[in-house]
């Protein structure tokens, strides 16, 4: 496998020289490779929990919040659960070759758009261990060689990660540079890999606001931003207020340190009533600190039969752009479905947004207006996620419009180009 302990220069042009091979590659070679890399992960779990053990340890010491220690940690069935993913995407259509359309011209050009690797990927990611395996899977599976670099807190998690996805697709007849692991260096060796832009097709980062400034700062490199989740859900008049509990439920603490988990809950006042005391009392069983505004406070007494509520504390303006990444919930209550698009519009950040309803009107204008990468009626944000999308995986989510929205998966990790074949033709 091929590190950093090289220059980063030589290290993306090896990339570089194994994406012009992988892209040649039939499926079933490609295929037999992520299938050796879910194998090895089974067979070496020992080796792999040894290596996050030390990472967390580290970072236990480092007195990282809990949040932090939850996306870094691994166990077996996490490293299980990574495995079934690669073999989920080995189980896929591989996108390459896939026909978008076709015509014949006039004068009898036969012209087709057909899906092709993008080249080389870099993806720069925080203390997401599984990342290393689901991004270099579904890079490899989409005919990309792919450039790892992760955050300092996981590296020996992802040292041993990558090492062993290398040796096994490598084993498997893949090109040696296919799996590279960029790691050691500091923010000069991330600038370095960012301007790379004779080797590397594309950066994606994964990670927090301050990642993506500072490759804003530097990247000539196409980027494509897997951005932050400020997500919301609106409880409109008309909900269902079993569901609506639920769905906030599910979508604030089933994971609350992830970036598909709501931020912030918006009530119709139409319903605020009834539904905030019991929103308040679920929250409250669940540890959830509430941030709110005047009539939300107004409403939420202690519930009924004396059942405590949620702590609930004054709601500044910072807190509705917040993404908490905790279980800390900022609530409002909105006079019409209207003011929560508006809200919304206002603070969020583009990613996935909720609306429970049973007005169909209300829901329609709700998808229609809501501008984000994932639009949900009566369903949780935390579905926002490639492999609960079908995808096996994914590298993030983007909250821009180019290339790629939303899950990024194998689809998302090509481009195409026009094959055009002819008679003879020239053009008069």
């Amino acid at each position: 496998m091929a590190t950093a302990t090289s220059s980063v220069a030589d290290v993306c042009r090896a990339a570089k020289r194994a994406a012009r091979a992988l892209a040649q590659l039939d499926t079933a070679v490609k295929d037999a490779a992520l299938e050796a890399i879910a194998d090895a992960l089974d067979a070496r779990m020992e080796e792999v929990l040894d290596a996050n053990e030390r990472d967390m340890r580290l970072a236990r010491d480092a007195g990282i919040g809990d949040a932090l220690l939850d996306r870094l940690r691994l166990d077996e069935p996490r490293v299980r659960a990574i495995a079934t993913a690669v073999r989920q995407i080995v189980a896929l259509a591989d996108p390459v070759g896939e026909v978008l359309d076709g015509h014949r011209l006039p004068n009898g050009l036969d012209i087709r758009r057909v899906r092709v690797p993008l080249g080389v990927v870099a993806v720069v990611y925080e203390a997401r261990p599984n990342v290393t395996i689901d991004a270099a899977a579904l890079c490899l599976k989409s005919g990309n060689a792919i450039l790892l670099r992760g955050s300092s807190l996981a590296m020996h998690s992802n040292a041993t990660l990558a090492q062993i996805a290398s040796e096994a697709a490598v084993a498997s007849g893949l090109p040696d540079g296919c799996v590279s692991l960029v790691a050691g260096g500091g923010h000069e060796e991330l600038a370095e890999l960012a301007t790379q832009t004779d080797s590397v097709d594309l950066i994606i980062p994964r990670g927090g606001e301050s990642l993506k400034a500072a490759l804003q700062k530097v990247a000539t490199v196409p980027v494509i931003y897997a951005a932050s989740g400020n997500c919301h859900v609106y409880v409109d008049a008309s909900a269902d207020l079993d569901q609506a509990e639920a769905i906030v439920i599910n979508a604030k603490t089933q994971r609350p340190g992830v970036c598909n988990a709501a931020e912030t809950l918006l009530v119709h006042r139409d319903c605020a009533a009834e539904f905030m005391p019991r929103i308040l009392r679920a929250l409250g069983a669940e540890g959830v600190l509430v941030r709110a505004d005047e009539r939300t406070r107004a409403l939420g007494g202690d519930g009924e039969g004396g059942s405590p509520g949620a702590v609930v504390e004054v709601a500044g303006e910072e807190d509705w752009a917040t993404e908490y990444l905790a279980p800390t919930l900022a609530i409002a209550v909105v006079h019409s479905v209207e003011e929560a698009i508006e809200h919304i519009a206002r603070y969020g950040s583009g990613h996935s947004e909720a609306i429970v309803t049973s007005d169909t009107g209300a829901a329609r204008a709700f998808q229609l207006s809501v501008d984000a990468a994932c639009v949900y009626v009566n369903a949780s944000t935390r579905f926002t996620d490639g492999g609960e999308f079908g995808m096996g995986a994914e590298i993030g989510n983007s909250t821009q419009k180019l290339h790629a929205r939303g899950p990024i998966g194998m689809r998302e990790l090509c481009t195409f180009k026009y094959l055009v074949e002819g008679d003879g033709h020239v053009r008069v």
